[in-house]
């Protein structure tokens, strides 16, 4: 078994005592059965359909199937009443989150051919095949009185976009939770001295998200580059110019000396099997390590592009918001504040360093800079902004003993940026520059932030819900 794969839970349930005094009810709901799961496979194809469940027997052997299947999510769909003996023991025995499917067959009965039907007995089966709703509070009722976390969703089987997003979402959600558990994240060098804010608790990180963190040194990379041929240089340069809009100023000496620190990175991510990166590093006083760390942005907007996203600084909770933001395919671009435009209501952010090239506002720029600043070192930056349209800003908190979500949607506008050699953009929100920035920050964020495209955040509170995680939209 793929432990890398997600695997989606499923199961029906009803109450035996029913079958025989109804005929055709228990095919009929087990049609609807499987209607859901055919849906479900078609928004992920690993789907572990128990059928359905109507004893307290059959409810053990579903929990103990839901370990050894090892899913991630279950999604529980109430096609009639049903005994909640016959609900809680699978979920307690596979200990994973629950969502409730609450789903009538049909928009409504039709009243007027049911109250035709010749015999009670019939109208009684017929009313039982749209009773979904009638044991959800039991249900609920169960699940909060034993500690069992659950969600619901209530809707039609079909016809129902709204209904079916939303499972989407659930999937979605489960699918980047199940990302982060697997996730290898390196830690490369060490914190800026002073910026306080970045500080993270690493076991807290685990807590959280699961996955694993790997320590690395920035000497090993610089050892990796001496491995690099000249051939992969060229290759790798080659790469850039199709990747990137590299100005006629930037020299071909640094543009090789970024191509041979692009390729090391790319063997180092190989090597420890990364899908993240958070680093940072002063480099001074060796010759090597500072060569390596101030050629080192193109390669990791490269990385970042292919899914491997890098923050620097060292911000390891950003990296993680990065990767939670690219899971979702929202991309996940570095970025703080930069400045305040009071005239045309709107903040500017971005950062020095890499950045993510694939949700860029056209073709990202390569600009020599002499100067890092507040860094050691010169050589090849990237610019851009990201792509105009709607955005969803996303901060992992760390806060006294837990992790927390900060969200906000906004709009990526056209105008006049800086110039710089940066990552950077304009901002629009909802409630206006100056009530987002005092929001945000009194939820007490670190400076930095990943920006993605798209308005996700119906998907982030679902990611938060699943992982126990609190999450703040400020809007």
């Amino acid at each position: 078994m793929d432990s890398n794969t997600l695997r989606i839970g499923l199961f029906g349930i009803g109450l035996d005592a029913y079958w025989e005094q109804f005929a055709g009810l228990q095919a009929r709901l087990e049609g609807y059965l499987t209607v859901v799961e055919g849906k479900l496979k078609a928004i992920h194809p690993e789907v572990v359909n128990l059928g359905l469940i109507d004893t307290a027997e059959k409810a053990f052997e579903a929990g103990s199937r839901f370990r050894q299947e090892d899913v991630d999510l279950i999604f529980l769909y109430v096609t009639t009443y049903a005994l909640s003996s016959t609900v809680l023991p699978v979920v307690q025995r596979a200990k994973v989150p629950v969502i409730i499917l609450n789903l009538s067959p049909e928009a409504s009965i039709d009243y007027e051919s049911f109250n035709q039907m010749e015999d009670r007995v019939s109208m009684t089966g017929e009313w039982l095949a749209y009773c979904s709703a009638c044991p959800v509070p039991e249900i609920a009722n169960v699940f909060k009185r034993t500690g069992v976390k659950f969600h619901q969703i209530t809707g039609m089987l079909n016809e129902d976009p709204e209904c079916w997003t939303e499972v989407a979402e659930w999937v979605e959600a489960a699918r980047v939770a199940h990302v982060m558990a697997y996730n290898r994240l390196g830690c490369m060098g060490h914190y800026y001295s002073g910026m306080l804010d970045i500080y993270s608790d690493l076991t807290q990180q685990y807590a959280s998200f699961g996955g694993h963190i790997e320590l690395l040194e920035v000497d090993e990379l610089a050892g990796l580059r001496k491995l690099v041929t000249v051939a992969q240089v060229a290759e790798r340069v080659g790469l850039f110019q199709s990747q990137f809009d590299v100005q006629e100023d930037c020299s071909q000496e640094e543009l090789e000396r970024a191509a041979k620190t692009s390729v090391a990175l790319d063997l180092m991510v190989d090597k420890y099997k990364l899908g993240s990166m958070a680093y940072y590093y002063k480099g001074t006083g060796n010759v090597d390590n500072e060569d390596t760390i101030s050629s080192i942005i193109l390669g990791n907007s490269l990385l970042t592009a292919r899914n491997i996203p890098v923050a620097g600084e060292y911000e390891i909770k950003n990296a993680q918001a990065m990767k939670i933001m690219d899971s979702f395919g929202a991309g996940g671009s570095f970025t703080e504040y930069y400045a305040m435009d009071f005239k045309d209501d709107v903040v500017l952010m971005g950062h020095d360093g890499p950045g993510h090239i694939k949700i860029a506002e056209g073709k990202t720029k390569v600009r020599p800079l002499k100067v890092y600043h507040g860094k050691v070192g010169r050589g090849l930056s990237v610019e851009m902004s990201v792509k105009h349209g709607p955005v969803t800003l996303l901060s992992v908190v760390e806060q006294s003993g837990k992790l927390m979500l900060l969200v906000a949607e906004g709009e990526s506008v056209p105008g006049p940026i800086l110039e710089i050699g940066n990552t950077n953009s304009r901002y629009r929100f909802s409630i206006g520059a100056r009530k987002f920035v005092n929001s945000w920050n009194s939820h007490g964020p670190a400076h930095h932030c990943a920006v993605g495209i798209g308005h996700i955040s119906s998907k982030l509170h679902k990611l938060g819900q699943l992982l126990g995680m609190d999450v703040v939209q400020v809007c």
